[in-house]
């Protein structure tokens, strides 16, 4: 095939992400309608977001946190009052490694006043939220606790 060299020679030049954003685009015809800046911008673009996140994960990694190794390690971790406030970026980052590390290997309980469906906003910088809730949401089991006052006005804890 006359892509072959174009993709040993991206893969030689160590730009895997362009590589395989590239055939991407020769088996989706969606990609045909755009124009070569905007397929060059969507492969460079790609590029840079995976070099951009290996660098975080090999930052994340050589910087050793002792807090962040407990939370990986728990058998249960649960997150109460889950995203009750919105991320900083660095809180972000920091609660991507910690459910990168849990990830098919402990459970996780998320209680939160909010619907999964808005935790992508709260989260705050997309590539992360994406990262994170593609961790979360797809292999979990949602329990939806409906009612109009909260349990502790129920249980007489508050007036």
């Amino acid at each position: 095939m006359a892509h072959e060299p174009t993709l040993r020679k991206l893969h030689e030049m160590r730009l895997a992400a362009m590589a395989d954003s590239y055939q991407n685009q020769l088996l989706d015809p969606n990609f045909q309608a755009l124009s070569f800046e905007e397929r060059f911008g969507l492969l460079v673009d790609m590029e840079w977001s995976r070099r951009k996140n290996n660098r975080l994960s090999s930052l994340i990694r050589k910087a050793d946190f002792q807090q962040r190794k407990t939370y990986k390690k728990i058998p249960l971790l649960i997150l109460d009052e889950w995203l009750l406030v919105s991320l900083k970026e660095s809180e972000a980052r920091d609660l991507l490694e910690i459910v990168e590390a849990r990830h098919q290997k402990g459970s996780t309980i998320f209680c939160s006043q909010f619907a999964p469906a808005g935790w992508h906003g709260k989260i705050g910088e997309s590539t992360l939220a994406d990262a994170i809730l593609d961790r979360i949401v797809h292999s979990s089991y949602t329990i939806t606790i409906e009612g109009m006052d909260s349990m502790r006005k129920r249980k007489g804890l508050i007036n």
